[in-house]
C-alpha cells in the first residue's frame, strides 16, 4: 500500500489539484508566476482615490506637511500619488489603508464607499490581485479659504 503523496496515483491527483487552482489564479499561468510589487499597488490606489470628487488630498497632516515642502524644491514633480496609501500584498492578495482629507459638506460616507469602490475596482482590474480590505480614514475635512469665500448674502 502506498502512503499518501507517493506512488503514481498521488502525484497524478496532487498535479491535477495544481492546475486547477492556477487556473483560479489569474497570476498564475502555464508559462509562470506573475507577481506584482507593492508600488504598483500602492500607486494604483492612490490615483483612483484621487478620482473621486470630495477627496482634496491624501496623507496625514505629517505627511501633506511633508509633501508641501516637496512641492517647493525646483525640479520637484509635486505630491506623490502614494501619498497617504499604505498597502500589503501577498501572492494573490491586497489590502490596502487609505488616510484622506474630505472637501466640506461632502457625506463622508458616500466619499468613503466611493473611493473603497473605485479603489477595489482599479486595483483589481489592473493587477489580478483579489483586494481583502480597504480602510479609509478621514484624517481632516478641508474648508475653504475665507479670502475664497463667496460674498455675504445679507447686507
Amino acid at each position: 500500500m502506498s502512503q499518501p503523496g507517493q506512488g503514481s496515483s498521488g502525484s497524478t491527483t496532487s498535479s491535477s489539484r495544481e492546475r486547477t487552482s492556477s487556473s483560479n489564479d489569474p497570476l498564475s499561468t502555464d508559462q509562470g508566476r506573475i507577481s506584482v510589487a507593492q508600488g504598483v499597488v500602492t500607486k494604483i490606489a492612490g490615483v483612483s482615490c484621487r478620482e473621486i470628487n470630495g477627496v482634496h488630498a491624501m496623507g496625514t497632516s505629517g505627511g501633506r506637511a511633508v509633501g508641501a515642502l516637496r512641492e517647493r524644491i525646483p525640479g520637484s514633480s509635486g505630491p506623490s500619488v502614494s501619498q497617504g496609501v499604505a498597502v500589503e500584498v501577498g501572492e494573490t492578495q491586497a489590502a490596502i489603508d487609505l488616510d484622506i482629507v474630505v472637501e466640506y459638506g461632502v457625506s463622508i460616507a458616500d466619499l468613503g464607499k466611493s473611493v473603497q469602490r473605485n479603489v477595489k475596482q482599479a486595483v483589481e482590474r489592473m493587477t489580478g490581485l483579489e483586494v481583502t480590505e480597504i480602510n479609509v480614514n478621514v484624517d481632516d475635512v478641508y474648508l475653504p479659504d475665507e479670502s475664497q469665500e463667496t460674498p455675504s448674502r445679507v447686507s
